[in-house]
């Protein structure tokens, strides 16, 4: 299958990257390789583009399409929280632009033997970004206890059913175990009232998102290494980051502020005497979204939210 992928917000991501032909550059989500292509473009031979991704068609793939600018690009095979690690044995430990692209491509939504998508009635339930990771979807089904699994889907699918699927799934586990997308739908659509089904979409969507988050630990890496890579941008460097849901946003929104306003003081105090100081500004007041051209061209799109950081040292 083609690893196809439609980069969302193209040109306002390039826009905000402020991309200087001798910089480096780590495009922290590789994917297919869209972004990469625009940022590798406009850099000269100075200049460096690393690119990082768990999943190995996406490497092959963006491999494939970088390929005119190899000379001054880099692919890496790991995860994002690994990008100190790999920017110290690349580079210099540090950065002029970072971009996430934190969504599922179509590629991966669309290949059957991922088990991302509830669209297919007999995938695995695998849902691993790395085929190398120990657990999958269905040992984290099989053997999470049932308020596990409740705290999984109604924190990571902000699910209203989340009780009645996880006591489901326990249920349905102790007379054959969960192999396939087919079964955990038939489950999630049991669990949830006919009233409630012909509202907002898929019934299984919020389910299949949030035992995906849990499986890649995605919140989790974010949360811990966000702050990280802003450290790691040199002074007037950017970091761009793509969330496609309100607990990613969230987490963005609120590790940007604090990054900026750092001061734990508290708001009567005269003077700052926590001492601690602003790591740069919030270029993005609001997020960007996509423009109505663009979410009607790509469905898929109408969920993004750009926010920018950009370092300031002085």
């Amino acid at each position: 299958m083609e690893f196809k992928h439609k980069s969302i917000l193209l040109d306002e991501v390039i826009e905000n990257l402020n991309i200087k032909e001798d910089g480096v550059y780590v495009d922290g989500t590789l994917g297919g390789g869209g972004h990469s292509y625009e940022i590798a473009k406009r850099l000269s031979d100075a200049g460096k583009l690393i690119g990082i991704d768990q999943d190995e068609d996406a490497i092959a793939a963006a491999t494939k399409r970088l390929d005119p600018f190899k000379d001054r690009v880099c692919i890496v095979k790991s995860n994002y929280e690994n990008m100190i690690q790999v920017l110290k044995e690349h580079s210099d430990g540090s950065a002029d632009g970072i971009l996430l692209d934190l969504g599922v491509s179509s590629y991966q939504l669309d290949d059957e033997t991922k088990g991302f998508s509830y669209r297919f009635k007999d995938a695995p339930l695998d849902m691993r970004m790395d085929k190398d990771a120990q657990i999958d979807a269905a040992y984290m089904l099989n053997n999470s206890d049932e308020q596990e699994l409740f705290r999984i889907i109604k924190t990571y699918g902000e699910e209203r059913y989340a009780k009645n699927i996880a006591r489901n799934i326990v249920k349905a586990r102790q007379k054959e175990e969960l192999r396939t997308s087919g079964q955990l739908v038939r489950i999630i659509d049991e669990s949830i009232p006919a009233k409630s089904k012909r509202e907002g979409g898929h019934p299984a969507k919020r389910t299949f998102q949030a035992i995906r988050i849990a499986c890649n630990r995605e919140l989790e890496v974010l949360e811990d290494t966000l702050e990280n890579m802003i450290d790691a941008l040199r002074d007037g460097g950017r970091i761009c980051v793509i969330t496609f849901h309100s607990l990613e946003d969230r987490i963005v929104k609120n590790i940007f502020k604090k990054a900026q306003d750092p001061c734990t003081c508290p708001p009567d105090f005269p003077v700052c005497v926590c001492g601690k100081k602003s790591k740069g500004k919030v270029i993005t007041r609001k997020p960007i979204i996509p423009s109505d051209e663009e979410m009607e061209e790509n469905p898929r799109s109408k969920s993004a939210k750009l926010r920018v950081f950009e370092r300031q040292t002085d």
